[in-house]
């Protein structure tokens, strides 16, 4: 019997071209008449999840900004992990000696540096980042003269570069610079920066201990290296067929891609033979 379906959003539940896959609101529909709780775990902000949560008419917790903010409104989360505003003025100036763009990820608001570098920085940063339309973006010339007189205490931060080489080494320079904080590079050119100890599986066992809901009782789908973790502690762990080859080699169970409605698919096969736990309650079947 498991309890709660944790997926993850971009490269599982969203397609190539950010919209939902085929039979994904009716796949939800269906393990949620299951009496199995549903929930999204991204490294999206909250206000950009809320409002996929939305379409997939969830009223569930979200684990957002990489498991740093967990709950069902900005107002009343669950747990919220912030880099200190002295630490985000501190990384902020360290990151302004590289070539990138630089993104403080509120869950009410962003802002970010305007880069005088590759034209396509912006963009990389602005849909990189899954910002809803609704969601508060600014941009301003330096975000360190920013934060003096507007100091952010921030779930996460990310940076994007011109070439991996400048992010790797932006990488080294603060892995050096600052331990209580903890750094994710892609291959896309990307930094990631969260507190220490922030992880999707972090933030899913929060969630999981507020439903008292035991991790092997769960299910979680993801696509990326960052899921593995969750993807390893879960009672089944689904990896996409658009995954790393490693994250697929850690999961229980392969689906196929997110082109090919591989969440949608995995959900009706696997849960199309659980009954609802109140029937099992009913009948006297141990849980």
């Amino acid at each position: 019997m498991y309890r709660l379906l944790a997926i993850n959003v971009d490269g599982t539940l969203l397609r190539p071209n950010g919209r939902l896959q085929s039979g994904t609101k009716e796949a939800i529909e269906f393990v949620k008449n299951k009496g199995v709780y549903v929930t999204l775990v991204t490294r999206r902000n909250f206000p950009s999840t809320k409002k996929i949560a939305k379409a997939l008419k969830l009223d569930s917790m979200l684990v957002t900004h990489n498991g740093a903010f967990v709950g069902s409104t900005v107002e009343d989360p669950i747990l919220e992990k912030r880099l200190t505003e002295e630490m985000t003025f501190n990384i902020v100036q360290v990151l302004e000696n590289f070539e990138c763009n630089i993104r403080l990820l509120h869950e009410r608001f962003s802002v970010g540096n305007r880069t005088r570098f590759q034209k396509n920085l912006l963009a990389k940063a602005v849909f990189g980042s899954g910002d809803p339309l609704f969601y508060p973006m600014q941009f301003v010339d330096s975000l360190g003269d920013y934060l003096i007189d507007n100091p952010v205490a921030t779930p996460k931060m990310e940076a994007y570069f011109s070439t991996d080489d400048e992010c790797k080494r932006a990488a080294k320079t603060l892995s050096e610079a600052f331990t209580k904080v903890s750094i994710h590079h892609d291959e896309k050119g990307r930094l990631e920066i969260v507190p220490k100890g922030v992880s999707k599986l972090a933030g899913l066992k929060v969630l999981c201990d507020h439903l008292g809901i035991p991790l092997d009782k769960t299910v979680a789908i993801g696509d990326s290296n960052d899921d593995q973790p969750m993807i390893e502690a879960a009672g089944l762990g689904v990896a996409m067929w658009n995954a790393p080859k490693e994250v697929k080699l850690a999961a229980d169970w392969v689906t196929r891609s997110n082109n090919q409605n591989g969440v949608t698919y995995m959900v009706k096969e696997h849960f199309r033979k659980q009954q609802r736990l109140e029937f099992l309650n009913q009948i006297k079947v141990e849980k």
